[in-house]
């Protein structure tokens, strides 16, 4: 009995603490006036708990405001000095590394391209390992101050094996990257070098757009938002409610894999008439050099895509439009608005938010015809309950995304550093991918079979 009433108690103070460092964090800079009401803590909790926060380092002070006829008032923010996170976005084009402080500011990044070798798991290890060391070696961090590390990834994130349990921890499925089963987490915690207590998060590089612009951008505020990852490949998530309910979660969508067209064209997945075989710009440039665009068979998607944009919209003086560019881009647009009205019809979202180097690119010229098709296509009530337009984040919305992983634990829990134990040690990358693709035995079983 003892014992349980000393769990209640810590769980009541890291819940209090939780409270106060939410608040502070997407509200402040805040009084202990203002945090009593938005926290529902009373005045000596709210004392005590910023107290321990300030001691801690979390918590500043922010100046002084005057006050109605009383003593001035002392604001508080949260330090920025107070922790450091890593974000890594593993895109398609590079992987991107970047070294956040407690309030998200970036110190240093790094880029890593891949269009040589694509998506080998062992020279993306390496990647994430080197740029690791660079941001926290050109920031002049101390690596004992990381609060976590948080990995945006194509593909769908199975997490049936707890770390504390020997598990492999969080394993990616990317059936169009050619990742089958990877333990991708376990290959990170071998090869990572950051002190063991570091926890790592893996995730959809979807969710993870999704959650940086639910949090700081033009999702905010809104009682759900689905975000369109459109880059080589496609993908979306749904974002839903308070950010700061624990009972309301985001949700990666296979978006890309959604029929749009019956015996359509063959996706890099392996189905037919996939939205990534149409709205995808890896599909576009194929499209576009099917057609007889302009271009060196050996163009990559960026530039592709930029010439077919340049076909299509020459801009004055450029001469006319190139009709074969236009119908491209009309198709897509429509195989776009088609799908975001499915998102409409399924989940009711009030606004939806186009992102993606991609959707980016292609948003300003191809948003009206976007939302045109979309309402054609969707319920006309849901339709009419939801706006469409594009992301605030920009291009780096994935990795400022997946530094939130961490950073939404580290909330959670108070300020308190995890407590998650180091996955066990591997030998090499190669080892464990060769043995998940030839048949899924982990790492662990191979020790037991010798």
């Amino acid at each position: 009995m003892a014992e349980r009433s000393r769990r209640t108690v810590r769980d009541l103070r890291r819940g209090n603490r939780a409270r106060v460092l939410q608040r502070l964090y997407f509200d402040g800079p805040l009084s202990r006036q203002e945090l009593g009401p938005v926290t529902g803590l009373s005045s000596g909790s709210i004392s005590n708990v910023v107290a321990e926060l300030v001691s801690e380092g979390l918590v500043e002070e922010a100046g002084i405001v005057d006050s109605d006829g009383g003593r001035p008032r002392t604001l508080l923010r949260i330090s920025s000095g107070g922790g450091l996170f890593v974000g890594i976005d593993i895109g398609e084009t590079r992987v991107r590394v970047e070294l956040f402080d407690l309030s998200l500011t970036e110190l240093a990044r790094t880029d890593r391209l891949l269009a040589q070798h694509g998506y080998d798991v062992e020279r993306i290890v390496s990647h994430v390992r080197s740029g690791v060391l660079d941001v926290l070696r050109d920031a002049g961090a101390d690596p004992r101050a990381l609060l976590g590390v948080g990995i945006g990834v194509p593909g769908i994130i199975e997490r049936d094996a707890p770390e504390a349990a020997g598990g492999p921890g969080a394993v990616v499925h990317g059936q169009t990257i050619g990742w089958s089963a990877v333990p991708f987490e376990r290959l990170l915690r071998a090869a990572v070098d950051v002190p063991p207590e570091v926890p790592f998060f893996i995730d959809n590089g979807a969710k993870t757009l999704g959650q940086a612009e639910m949090w700081f951008g033009g999702g905010r505020g809104a009682g759900s938002a689905a975000v369109a990852l459109i880059g080589s490949g496609v993908g979306a998530s749904v974002n839903r409610g308070d950010i700061l309910d624990e009972d309301l979660s985001d949700a990666a969508l296979e978006w890309g894999h959604t029929t749009v067209q019956l015996r359509g064209r063959r996706c890099r997945c392996g189905s037919i008439g996939c939205l990534e075989a149409y709205a995808g710009a890896e599909a576009m440039r194929e499209r576009w050099q099917e057609a007889g665009g302009p271009l060196p068979p050996d163009a990559d998607d960026e530039s592709a895509l930029a010439a077919l944009l340049a076909a299509a919209y020459p801009g004055p003086g450029g001469g006319a439009p190139d009709p074969v560019a236009v119908s491209i881009l009309d198709e897509t647009a429509e195989c776009l608005g088609a799908a975001l009205a499915d998102l409409v019809n399924l989940f009711l979202p009030e606004r939806i938010l186009l992102g993606g180097w991609a959707g980016l690119l292609i948003g300003p010229h191809l948003l009206p015809d976007i939302r045109r098709y979309a309402q054609d296509y969707a319920l006309r009530h849901a339709a009419a309950r939801t706006t469409i337009d594009l992301g605030h984040l920009g291009p780096d919305a994935v990795t400022v995304g997946a530094a939130t992983l961490p950073l939404a634990d580290f909330l959670a829990r108070g300020g308190t550093r995890s407590a998650r134990m180091p996955l066990p040690v591997v030998t090499t990358a190669k080892d464990v991918v060769t043995t998940a693709k030839d048949g899924g035995t982990s790492n662990r079983s191979r020790k037991a079979k010798a």
